[in-house]
């Protein structure tokens, strides 16, 4: 009988490369998204289609317990991915108590609900880089957490839950500390997407600049696409544990900026300082990017890198797709779908610089 997998955060951009990963296993895949009013299932389209006695999704709130019972009894499932949350690290100092209801006591509700049901689920936490704040790179499973954001900190309670409810009562949970990853299917309110987005944007006329905060903010980027089988390694141990998911190589916003710039064969050269710095086209002197005081976060961290020799050695996890592959490829895509549609004989042939 195939196995049944639970995901919560399903429409974001790890909950739908773990449903295709997971479908193309044979797993039947229940996905947790929240009632909006509007449609956001758009990362899960083609698979809806393609897997339609596999696939199902259920309306649900990490906000509310009853409901998270409710469901655990209707799947049963054998694998529980808590993928939910509100992720954005500068939005949760405007919002520090929805950010904590929903990372943190959500992750409570979930396991909570776990234990009265007595499920007998082996349980994923998506914990995240973000919790070692600036405690001095390369971070591993021992480095000392410093949050440094609302969003650290509630991340940070539901590892300890984690590590609670698996000491207490048994169960198979584990915390997968990942740092940054990305793709295609990013959010365009993170760096990352922003950056090609804005770039699909310039090339199609749609705008002059891109407006960016810390530049020299240093972090260890891979793709979700990778890390996404790291979750699903962690389950499969005999004993539950928790691990680092990193690619072990740092790079400041600035070198994935002059990255996928370069890429489409506008390279950058720097002028100014501090506020003022711009961030010109080296062969035509055009304005390309401008720094906005509003985008710095209250307390910046300095450097994220992480040492994921435990995965390797344990799990057998490694990165595939290399930094200069995982900008390629984001850029292709908002390329292809930002300029194809309206200007397609301005779309230039990506390159990734050697």
């Amino acid at each position: 009988m195939a196995k049944a997998a639970l995901i919560t955060g399903i429409t974001g951009q790890d909950g739908a490369y773990l449903a295709a990963f997971l479908l193309e296993k044979g797993y039947s895949v229940h996905g947790m998204r929240l009632y909006e009013a509007t449609p956001n299932t758009q990362r899960l389209e083609t698979l809806l289609s393609e897997y339609p006695e596999q696939f199902h999704l259920h309306y649900g709130d990490m906000t509310d317990g009853g409901m998270l019972t409710r469901l655990l009894v209707q799947v049963r499932p054998d694998e529980i991915y808590n993928l939910a949350g509100l992720s954005h690290v500068r939005v949760s100092f405007d919002l520090p108590e929805a950010t904590a209801n929903i990372n943190a006591l959500g992750t409570l509700r979930l396991l909570e609900a776990m234990r009265i049901l007595n499920l007998n689920a082996r349980f994923y936490q998506a914990s995240s880089s973000e919790m070692f704040g600036n405690a001095p790179a390369p971070q591993n499973e021992k480095t000392p957490f410093q949050p440094c954001s609302p969003y650290a900190a509630s991340k940070l309670y539901a590892y300890w839950l984690v590590r609670t409810y698996r000491d207490s009562y048994a169960m198979h949970a584990s915390n997968g500390i990942l740092f940054n990853h990305e793709s295609p299917l990013r959010g365009e309110e993170f760096v990352t997407r922003k950056i090609t987005r804005a770039i699909a944007d310039l090339v199609a006329g749609r705008s002059d600049t891109l407006r960016l905060g810390n530049l020299d903010a240093r972090r260890d980027w891979g793709h979700a696409r990778d890390y996404v089988e790291g979750m699903w390694m962690m389950l499969q141990q005999d004993r539950p544990d928790d691990y680092v998911l990193a690619t072990g190589e740092t790079r400041a916003v600035r070198d994935f900026v002059e990255a996928a710039f370069t890429a489409i064969g506008m390279p950058l050269v720097w002028n100014g300082a501090g506020l003022q710095e711009k961030g010109l086209c080296r062969r035509t002197g055009r304005t390309l990017i401008e720094i906005d005081e509003s985008l710095f976060r209250p307390q910046e961290i300095t450097c994220l890198c992480g040492d994921a020799a435990k995965a390797r050695t344990i799990l057998g996890w490694s990165p595939k797709t290399g930094f200069d592959a995982m900008v390629h490829e984001m850029l292709t895509s908002d390329l292809d779908g930002v300029c194809a549609n309206d200007h397609p004989e301005r779309v230039p042939d990506v390159y990734v610089a050697g």
